[in-house]
């Protein structure tokens, strides 16, 4: 394999074997190995927490107790799956409780709260920015959807990873992508010459 400019300037991407390391290095004594882990993976952990959320607040909030319950359960990790499953199911969990924190606080709010935000379909056809159309619409799919669809398509999962960290079959996973993506077709039709 011939190396070229460009591969000496990126960063080397570390492989499952090096988690593993970090992890029975940590396990070790070595706490500087978990904030490796912290570093390797906190980007991930925040952009699913932030398309999860709709909530930049929320993001930084989440990732930090996620990478917290990663510290103290890091312990009972045990090697028979990639740590970014495991990690990425503690994630999905920590999203799950504070949307249904979030649900159990709206319950208890005056009605005309919600009456100030703009809804999705307010936007103008100007709001062309195609990410931020595409994160907006994203946010606004059923938890059980865009989770999937997340872990699929943006982080790039297996259908099986995404199964052990949702906790649930593959053709479920299938099935929740597939509508996801077209309750998102449905969502940016408006919005069809901007995206093309």
């Amino acid at each position: 394999m011939k190396k070229n400019d460009k591969d000496v300037t990126e960063p080397k991407i570390l492989s499952l074997g090096d988690d593993f390391s970090l992890i029975k290095n940590f396990l070790d004594g070595d706490e500087s190995s978990f904030n490796v882990l912290v570093q390797r993976h906190k980007e991930k952990v925040r952009n699913i927490i932030f398309i999860t959320m709709n909530s930049p607040d929320d993001a930084d909030d989440i990732a930090q107790e996620v990478f917290i319950t990663i510290y103290k359960n890091l312990k009972n990790f045990r090697f028979q799956s990639q740590f970014s499953t495991w990690l990425y199911r503690i994630t999905v969990n920590k999203c799950r409780d504070h949307l249904r924190k979030k649900k159990i606080r709206k319950m208890f709010l005056p009605l005309n709260d919600e009456a100030g935000k703009k809804s999705f379909e307010s936007y103008s056809v100007e709001d062309t920015d195609i990410s931020r159309l595409v994160r907006k619409a994203i946010s606004k799919l059923p938890y059980k959807l865009k989770t999937p669809l997340l872990l699929k398509d943006i982080e790039g999962m297996s259908y099986q990873e995404i199964a052990e960290s949702m906790n649930c079959e593959i053709g479920t996973v299938k099935s929740r992508i597939f509508r996801a993506r077209e309750g998102l077709k449905k969502l940016l039709e408006p919005y069809e010459q901007e995206l093309l």
